[in-house]
């Protein structure tokens, strides 16, 4: 039972702070997906928290998988880890159930599954946790005394320390699809090669008091006895023909499309986001307004994406003096995917993304040297 219960240990263990740095690596994300579990359940009140649970939950799990494997304080971390698991597995089978989320996001962006595969993964996760719960009494702590101690320690600051690293910056691995080196505009066009999805008109007629189905090749057109009721179109082959990306649409405040005129413009274009001007964080601006008038100088556009409405983004750039740019409208769900900072910066170059910056890594200034944009401290 001894090498049982430490082979439990391990895979739990790992598995719980596998979990935890994948997530680690962009708690936002967790966040926003919390809010998404909230506005189906009608709790709209607790989204101003979900970024502090979402951060809470991710230090715990990665700081609960290595009390686990070195045992450090089993009996009150196994109790938890039970807790955590039960609620993660009736979380999971809502989803599998229900259908109303899209993805768990148990994993973040990185590793995607499906709705089914997270369900039985916890429920299979739920039964190891059960069973370390049942013999906790016979697991001894790795190490005595200091070490156990300085373990949770370092680990407790590591799991908290990268997260604020994460917040302040950006995440260490872009997940979604702006990434470094994409062509945004090509990823908003449905790819070459496509198949689009095949449906086919279903034709309901009914006789005797039963309604049945045809297809198109098979309805009794000359049975008089078939009273037609309706028809209606039928998925019959899921085809791929969708853009990667669907929603990342760029106007003006008079709702006039520029997507394409920006996303296309040949050579550097910088767009600075702001998904909500009323909480974005107002670091470095001074570096922002050196950084538009640079740009001016060089004839880069610079455009501000704003998810506010006219007058709230007004009152911003009034207040902060930011000008000369061009001001924007951007869609906030695409604007927190494009960007896990509000605000923050991403340099295009014929289309193409070749940087993004939060609001810590502004630069001060620009320069073009042979073509190339050059970004200073």
């Amino acid at each position: 039972m001894k090498y049982i219960l430490w082979f439990l240990r391990i895979v739990v263990g790992i598995l719980f702070i596998f979990s935890g740095l994948v997530k680690a690596n962009d708690p936002l994300g967790l966040s926003y997906k919390m809010n998404e579990f909230f506005e189906v359940w009608g709790m709209a009140w607790a989204m101003k928290y979900s970024l502090t649970m979402s951060v809470a939950m991710i230090g715990f799990e990665i700081i609960a998988g290595v009390a686990l494997l070195i045992g450090a304080a089993f009996r009150i971390f196994s109790f938890l880890l039970l807790l955590l698991t039960t609620f993660f597995t009736f979380l999971t089978a809502y989803v599998y159930l229900t259908d109303k989320i899209k993805e768990c996001g148990c994993f973040g962006d990185c590793i995607k599954i499906s709705n089914a595969e997270t369900f039985w993964k916890d429920v299979i996760l739920l039964i190891l946790v059960i069973i370390l719960f049942l013999f906790r009494k016979r697991i001894k702590p790795l190490f005595s005394g200091y070490p156990t101690a300085a373990i949770i320690i370092l680990t407790t600051f590591s799991a908290f320390f990268i997260q604020w690293w994460v917040l302040e910056h950006l995440p260490f691995y872009d997940c979604l699809p702006y990434k470094v080196g994409v062509n945004v505009y090509q990823k908003t066009q449905i790819p070459p090669g496509a198949i689009p999805d095949q449906y086919e008109t279903v034709m309901i007629y009914e006789k005797n008091g039963q309604k049945q189905e045809f297809t198109m090749q098979n309805y009794p057109w000359q049975d008089s006895t078939w009273k037609f009721v309706d028809s209606k179109s039928k998925l019959i082959k899921k085809g791929n023909a969708e853009p990667e990306i669907k929603d990342f649409i760029i106007s003006d405040f008079d709702k006039n499309d520029h997507t394409q005129e920006i996303l296309t413009a040949p050579g550097y274009v910088i767009l600075w986001f702001v998904k909500d001007p009323s909480t974005a964080r107002t670091d470095n601006l001074a570096r922002i307004k050196q950084l538009m008038q640079s740009a001016a100088s060089f004839k880069i556009p610079f455009y501000v994406l704003s998810s506010g409405n006219k007058e709230v983004t007004d009152a911003f750039a009034q207040a902060h003096q930011l000008f000369p740019a061009d001001y924007m409208v951007l869609d906030a769900t695409a604007s927190k995917t494009a960007m896990r900072s509000n605000p923050g910066i991403m340099i295009l170059k014929d289309g193409v993304i070749q940087n993004k910056l939060s609001f810590r890594d502004y630069p001060s200034n620009i320069s073009l040297s042979n073509g190339l944009l050059n970004l200073e401290k």
